[in-house]
């Protein structure tokens, strides 16, 4: 009975079973989900890079230099491409020059432009390079003075109190104080000295203060007083009776363009106003303007710039003649030109060029050659004559050049090669010898005029 039980329960199980294995639905597969697109990553916007005046109007501290670069209609060229390098004053740098300046300047715009663009120099000169620099030039003209010393910059009397502020047109570098350009100009400076009293006497004398006083730029190179001191006693007062003389002698110290010390130790020679050269040399560390030394360099004026010197300096006083004479390599030149009647034509005012043929070039002739052109004047006229050209071509002029038109009527030819100047066949041996009507280049042949 309990087996019959038990077999019964085991059936009923097993129905049960049965039916829960129906019941159940198939499994279904999962559909597959549509890949989805990741959307793009967006690039965050960079801000608009601002300019010099961008961020000085936005920083709070320049509204006074804002103010006055819009005063003077500078906005434009302070947005531009640059670069430019800004010495920024800020409102208490004005706000520290005498009461009623900033005002006044606002109504005088020539003048303040004069002063804003003597803040701003071309590029973009960090602190880094500007601690390495003595000066840099404004677009004002002038140069601004540069020192660095126990890790303060000097921007002339005005410290650099933040550097290196970047803007997409250049640098600002924030300033204590406004720096203020040269006003006087190179005669004013020169009498306020106080050591340059004969120089300014001898100006006046030989009206000729009013043209250093003009726009310019000058450069002058500025004997002292005891400079003309050391003359020969009775110099300076034979100078001031002989105004010709005395002019002459001052406008050999002026030059008609700006040039700085570092300009001046970068050239061999300028024209003067008086129209010939100086010659700069450097010599035992010492610079040299002719025979004088620059004691004192980069006085600069309104118009142009001082250097001072220790010596008078003497512009040629001799003509083509008197040089060739007084040398002793030209005794057949000076006798070939006395026998064709020339000498007073190249002891004239007018300016020439002499290609002078040395003792020895004439002598490299064929024998008998000079004799012979001594006893035809008009053979050795045509050859003299095709030795000299109308004007002053210094060296630097020569070598520009691919042919000379000569006094004779032809051209000598020109040619530069391995250093050398050739004309015809000659080869120039000396440049630059100034005459007071002129200047010879020295050759080493006679140079014979086409047939």
């Amino acid at each position: 009975m309990k087996y019959r039980y038990l077999f019964s329960m085991l059936v009923v199980f097993s129905l049960v079973l049965a039916a829960c294995a129906s019941a159940t639905p198939e499994p279904t597969q999962a559909p597959t989900p549509e890949p989805t697109t990741m959307p793009e990553p967006t690039e965050m916007s960079e801000p608009e890079p601002q300019d010099i005046v961008d961020i000085a109007a936005a920083d709070g501290r320049f509204e006074t230099l804002v103010a006055a670069v819009q005063a003077a209609g500078l906005v434009d060229a302070l947005k531009g491409e640059g670069p430019l390098t800004v010495f920024a004053p800020t409102d208490d740098a004005f706000a520290a020059l005498p009461e009623g300046t900033v005002e006044a300047l606002l109504e005088d715009i020539p003048a303040l432009t004069n002063i804003l663009l003597y803040h701003v120099v071309e590029g973009s000169v960090m602190a880094s390079d500007a601690a390495m620099l003595d000066q840099a030039q404004t677009l004002q003209g002038q140069f601004v003075e540069i020192s660095a010393e126990d890790g303060k910059v000097m921007i002339d009397d005005a410290e650099v109190i933040l550097a290196d502020i970047e803007a997409s047109n250049g640098v600002i570098h924030v300033i204590d104080s406004v720096i203020l350009p040269e006003t006087r100009d190179i005669v004013e400076i020169a009498v306020e000295d106080g050591r340059f009293e004969t120089l300014v006497a001898a100006l006046t004398a030989a009206e000729l203060a009013e043209a250093l006083k003009g726009e310019g730029p000058f450069t002058v190179f500025a004997p002292t007083d005891d400079a003309f001191a050391a003359l020969p006693e009775g110099t300076v007062e034979a100078l001031l009776a002989d105004i010709p003389t005395l002019s002459n002698i001052l406008l050999y110290h002026a030059l008609g363009e700006k040039l700085m010390a570092a300009d001046v130790l970068a050239s061999e020679q300028a024209q003067t106003l008086q129209g010939q050269y100086v010659e700069f040399m450097t010599e035992m560390d010492k610079a040299l303007v002719d025979d004088a030394e620059i004691i004192i360099t980069d006085i600069e004026a309104s118009n142009g710039v001082i250097h001072v010197i220790d010596a008078v300096i003497l512009p040629e006083s001799r003509d083509i003649v008197d040089i060739a004479a007084e040398d002793g390599r030209f005794e057949t030149l000076v006798a070939a030109l006395q026998a064709a009647g020339l000498v007073d034509a190249l002891k004239g005012e007018g300016l020439l060029t002499v290609f002078a043929p040395t003792d020895d070039a004439f002598a490299a002739l064929p024998e008998g050659t000079v004799e012979a052109l001594l006893a035809d004047i008009p053979a050795l006229t045509d050859i003299l004559l095709y030795h000299v050209a109308e004007g002053k071509a210094m060296a630097s002029e020569v070598v520009s050049l691919s042919e000379i038109m000569t006094l004779q009527g032809a051209d000598i030819s020109v040619m530069v090669e391995d250093g050398k100047v050739m004309l015809d066949e000659a080869l120039i041996i000396i440049t630059d010898v100034e005459a007071a009507n002129g200047v010879i280049h020295v050759i080493d042949a006679v140079l014979l005029p086409p047939a």
